[in-house]
């Protein structure tokens, strides 16, 4: 996919909320497409954030993102990718379980639309948890809407919430649906585990593509538990339960 004005925005706004005091890693080798179209925008975004630079400053010449991060302040970042064919410094296939020297190294992972071409998400998902140091965040930019063909799968908010909050324990400090239309407003996607009922986006996502954006922070206490059940159905499932425990309760009362 690459970085584009609407993902720009987000991680210039995260670089004054985070800093990483270690490794940070990109999976794939992405781009950053902003162009002189955009530069009013960008320009824009980083003056808000208190930056004293300009966009021209962030590119370089062979159009990959690193100068970027750099400036943002994640500086050093690597690249992890299958091949090396675009220069990734680390290889491996996400398909495939993590190497133990690549457990808890990071501080920061950026998936900028990669795990949507990677067959075993959960898979993938686990690693990257894996990879991470306690305290350290993961940001996921994933189609969800409009992409169909572009990679294997689009992702919805369900994703975000079932696996990284619950299922690992870690905070999800954002989830929204980001269109690629800058002008369209960021959509935010709340837990449906606390209402019990699932999100209902029907006629409230654009036209035009929309990635999953999400953010979430590995905690001290942060553990994956190789269970993911989807929210609403264990909400069913717990209140079935209790009512079936009542029922019996009051059955053997009865008698």
């Amino acid at each position: 996919m690459g970085i584009d004005l609407p993902q720009f925005r987000h991680l210039v706004d995260l670089s004054t909320r985070f800093r990483p005091q270690g490794r940070s890693l990109m999976l794939g080798r992405q781009r950053l497409r902003l162009n002189v179209t955009h530069r009013k925008a960008a320009n824009g975004a980083l003056k808000a954030a208190g930056l004293e630079m300009r966009w021209r400053e962030l590119t370089q010449d062979d159009g990959f993102s690193e100068t970027m991060w750099d400036k943002l302040g994640f500086a050093g970042i690597e690249t992890m990718d299958l091949s090396d064919y675009e220069g990734a410094t680390i290889l491996h296939d996400l398909n495939q379980p993590l190497p133990k020297e690549l457990e808890g190294q990071f501080d920061f992972i950026f998936d900028g639309g990669t795990i949507e071409h990677v067959f075993n998400v959960p898979m993938a998902l686990t690693n990257v948890f894996r990879m991470l140091r306690p305290g350290g965040r993961f940001v996921s930019v994933n189609g969800m809407h409009g992409w169909t063909g572009h990679g294997l799968y689009q992702f919805g908010p369900e994703l975000a919430w079932t696996f990284w909050r619950r299922a690992c324990g870690c905070t999800v400090h954002r989830c929204i649906g980001l269109a690629r239309d800058e002008d369209v407003p960021d959509l935010n996607l709340p837990d449906a585990a606390e209402t019990g009922v699932r999100l209902k986006l029907c006629g409230k996502l654009p036209n035009s593509r929309v990635y999953l954006y999400y953010e979430v922070e590995k905690t001290p206490d942060s553990q994956y538990d190789g269970i993911v059940l989807q929210s609403d159905y264990q909400t069913r499932w717990s209140r079935s339960d209790g009512a079936d425990k009542a029922e019996d309760i009051s059955e053997r009362a009865a008698t």
